[in-house]
């Protein structure tokens, strides 16, 4: 039996609450369901026992504390472990986990009765690390929600640990579960001063050992096209096609820098919509490079397309707004690389092998970082994350909590 008894019930009750976010919505958090359940995590927390337990009105986060046991003459720092609340934009209605005892690592594993939906090695060969291990899954309707459940439950579980055992020295220790992640709007209003950590880890990773402290610099393009629409008969000379300038703007771009065909620190442009008629059309872009100075020529390669295009037009007829969205932590945590680590101690003193590699994504802990908290990310343990295929290992959920309890017995000083 675990001695995180309240780990996996504690998961499993978080992920069949609906908390998707809402990119469309201008309040925060983007939806009520976040904020209610905002109001149960805040409820648990004062149960628990946790000290300052409040719901910041301003950015969403539920904060609480932890507050030092040390004797007089002993020092730690005052660590925080954040996590979010919020799940991606996949059904996430009437999550019905089921958990797969003793996996044995080949298996194809049904997730409906009808086995329309199978999670199979052959195609999912992740699978094959995990036998043995009991594994939550989905079951094929929706996703899970181990990102960010399962680090919610972990960094809740850790704390709860230390309250029942007091002999355990500890600093302070301060927990923020966010909301609005997975929009990348989340930590935009997140208050480093009032969380009052000196440094703080995002438990937002995936498979066991994940250590992560740089992320793509990031740049969100809308672009507007605003065509001439005539009857095709007499257009020549004077139509415009809206469509067709999107397409032409689409085609300056370099052909092979795209998500499909790049890796590790290698950037891209990303068309994530495109809609219209001739008269008028729309598109947007994620543009992301981990190198700043390659991230601002890519930005300034869509500006000087959108200009070239209008100027030989004679007239704006491509509308551009373009706008930061975060960038790479690394560029601030490699000043005192003492956060990474700490992580870093903490995982070997487990036998765990830390897996340090670029994140072709972001986590809040970009946003973080750059309002002068370093914030690294440590693995929560989920798989195939934001979809029906999304899996954790229970076993792999208790290494994150024994991670979590580690850095902060570390801090010590």
């Amino acid at each position: 039996m675990s001695k995180y008894e309240n780990l996996v019930p504690r998961f499993l009750k978080y992920v069949k609450k609906e908390t998707r976010s809402d990119a469309t919505s201008t309040t925060i958090p983007s939806t009520k369901s976040q904020v209610e359940f905002a109001k149960e995590l805040a409820k648990e927390l004062s149960e628990l026992g946790l000290a300052n337990v409040r719901i910041d009105p301003n950015n969403g986060y539920v904060l609480a504390v932890l507050p030092s046991n040390l004797p007089a003459g002993k020092k730690a720092k005052k660590i925080g472990f954040l996590a979010h609340m919020d799940t991606a934009n996949f059904n996430a209605t009437n999550v019905s986990p089921q958990i797969v005892k003793a996996y044995d690592g080949r298996s194809e594993i049904k997730l409906d009765a009808a086995g329309e939906y199978v999670l199979s090695p052959a195609e999912f060969p992740s699978l094959k690390k995990y036998a043995g291990h009991d594994l939550i899954t989905t079951d094929g309707t929706t996703l899970l929600g181990a990102d960010d459940k399962a680090g919610v439950a972990e960094v809740i579980t850790a704390v709860e640990y230390l309250l029942a055992h007091p002999e355990i020295e500890h600093g302070d220790v301060m927990i923020g579960i966010g909301p609005d992640e997975e929009i990348g709007t989340g930590a935009l209003k997140f208050d480093v001063d009032d969380f009052g950590a000196e440094i703080a880890y995002t438990v937002d990773g995936g498979p066991l050992g994940e250590l992560e402290y740089e992320t793509f610099n990031a740049a969100q393009a809308k672009l507007e096209f605003i065509g001439k629409n005539v009857h095709p008969a007499t257009a020549k000379g004077i139509m415009v096609n809206a469509l067709q300038l999107a397409i032409d703007l689409h085609e300056m771009l370099p052909k092979d820098e795209v998500p499909e065909k790049t890796s590790g620190r290698e950037g891209f442009f990303h068309l994530e919509e495109l809609s219209g008629t001739v008269d008028h059309a729309s598109s947007s872009y994620i543009i992301r490079d981990h190198d700043h100075a390659k991230f601002e020529q890519r930005k300034r390669l869509m500006q000087e397309n959108v200009a070239q295009i209008n100027q030989t037009l004679g007239t704006e007829r491509i509308k551009l707004e373009l706008k930061d969205q975060y960038y790479n932590m690394r560029d601030v945590i490699e000043k005192d690389m003492t956060v990474v680590e700490l992580a870093k101690q903490a995982m070997q003193n487990l036998g765990i092998t830390p897996v340090i590699y670029p994140v072709r994504g972001g986590t809040d802990g970009s946003t973080i970082s750059f309002k002068g908290l370093p914030t690294p990310n440590i693995f929560a343990g989920g798989e195939n994350m934001h979809a029906r295929y999304e899996y954790v290992s229970t076993q792999v959920m208790e290494q994150a909590v024994a991670v979590i309890l580690e850095i902060i017995s570390l801090a010590v000083r």
